[in-house]
């Protein structure tokens, strides 16, 4: 992972006052500067953690669908439904699980009750690499060991009430 660009200021605090010399102080400028904000951690935390997964021969995403597989009730879903977890377009789904497949990682098994589809099926390789990343993700802590637990609390809440409001899912 390269290092990240360090400036003297803070580049969204700046877009922020140019927004508002621009467009007026009843423009959204603080909405503005949240979503980039929200949108940079975002970016600086997939860099990590897919530098961490890398090591183990995973991206981020391959990961998510491999903790995916593990925790589901036999360890095998359909692509629909990784793709419906997961949260991403079926075409990623099927991608995400033909690599983990061409690792050993995951096996493709047919469907007994539908003959068109077929589950994905973690095996013991893609257990162990699993295990492996999320151990250095535990040390890493995410990425973000620099909040405390209070802080934790009130930026997953925050962040879910924008996921609620978004109709991400139905609380």
């Amino acid at each position: 992972m390269s290092e990240p660009v360090r400036l003297p200021f803070d580049p969204i605090e700046r877009a922020r006052e140019l927004w508002v010399q621009r467009w007026g102080t009843d423009a959204h400028a603080t909405s503005m500067a949240t979503a980039t904000s929200v949108m940079r951690v975002q970016q600086l935390l997939l860099a990590r953690f897919d530098a961490i997964a890398g090591r183990h021969g995973l991206t981020f995403a391959r990961y998510e669908a491999l903790v995916l597989l593990a925790f589901s009730r036999d360890q095998r879903l359909s692509m629909s439904r990784i793709g419906e977890r997961l949260m991403v377009h079926p075409t990623s789904a099927t991608n995400i699980v033909q690599r983990l497949v061409a690792q050993g990682f995951v096996e493709r098994v047919p469907n007994p009750t539908d003959r068109r589809g077929a589950f994905a099926v973690i095996t013991a390789a893609g257990v162990a690499a699993m295990e492996a990343v999320t151990v250095d993700l535990e040390e890493a802590d995410f990425g973000l060991g620099m909040l405390d637990a209070d802080q934790h609390d009130t930026l997953f809440a925050v962040l879910r009430e924008v996921r609620v409001g978004a109709r991400d899912f139905t609380p």
